[in-house]
């Protein structure tokens, strides 16, 4: 097991002024970070790469698509932009040398039909994310698809809905990937989502219900560890927590209020819980 904390708590841009972050968060202990990669410029992240690599971390990535880039659109235009923003997501997460390439990057946040998903929305993301995979391979960066709760995207909301997906794509490279905040609100435990991803799970997002520093919520940890070591699960648990710092991403993450005191009581506070849960 491999322990990271995600920089979207303190930035949707890693550059030089969060190494010291950086720095402290591998002080801490964490094995590595997971960086955002919303900016598609591969030689910014080769940079970065560099001073991963002079602090001796690891790293995984974590990506999303937008409205004019949405897999699963009607639009053959719209879903061919998925693919290269994907494509070239992949490509910096490469840049990185990210283990895998977590999030959302299904369908974009926040945009509603108004009715569940549709079969035909289903074989779309199907389609554009077999070739995102297919280039993933050819990178060796894995895929994780998260699903979220009902309040952040219609098209995936479920461990079961993401096992379905990942069984239509049906390629090595793209798995899915488990987070106790969405499970917190859209399963019956956490217990259940963890044992049907189980086939196909590749990453864990430790995040309390609220958002804020892990163990200080109503998340049922023990259940969640204990489920996670049945199925003998062995890869990334990465801290995930956001604040107010980035006034675009509280918005999109619904964050109104400060969820903690400060932000290096999340990661230490939560790697103590990952680790005395884990033992």
């Amino acid at each position: 097991m491999k322990t990271g904390m995600n920089l979207l708590l303190w930035t949707g841009h890693v550059t030089e002024e969060h190494y010291p972050i950086m720095k402290d968060i591998k002080d801490a202990g964490f094995d590595g970070v997971e960086l955002p990669v919303f900016d598609t410029t591969v030689d910014h992240y080769k940079k970065v790469r560099k001073e991963l690599d002079n602090l001796g971390l690891k790293c995984t990535t974590v990506t999303i698509v937008t409205p004019d880039a949405n897999p699963i659109s009607p639009d053959a235009k719209v879903r061919r932009a998925a693919v290269d923003l994907i494509k070239k997501a992949i490509d910096c997460s490469q840049a990185l040398g990210s283990e895998s390439m977590v999030g959302p990057f299904h369908s974009p946040l926040a945009v509603f039909t108004g009715v569940p998903p549709t079969e035909d929305e289903k074989q779309r993301a199907a389609d554009v994310l077999r070739q995102a995979a297919e280039h993933a391979a050819q990178a060796k960066v894995q895929l994780c698809i998260e699903y979220l709760n009902r309040f952040e995207c219609y098209f995936l909301t479920t461990a079961a809905d993401a096992v379905d997906l990942v069984k239509r794509v049906n390629h090595p490279s793209f798995k899915t990937m488990y987070d106790t905040f969405h499970a917190h609100i859209e399963e019956k435990s956490q217990a259940g989502p963890i044992r049907t991803l189980a086939p196909v799970i590749g990453h864990v997002h430790i995040s309390e219900n609220d958002r804020g520093t892990p163990g200080t919520g109503q998340v049922r940890w023990d259940e969640a560890f204990k489920t996670l070591k049945e199925i003998k699960y062995d890869g990334w648990m990465v801290i995930e927590a956001f604040g107010r710092a980035l006034p675009d991403l509280a918005a999109a993450t619904r964050v109104w209020r400060d969820l903690f005191p400060t932000a290096k009581e999340v990661y230490t506070d939560g790697l103590k819980l990952i680790k005395q849960k884990w033992a």
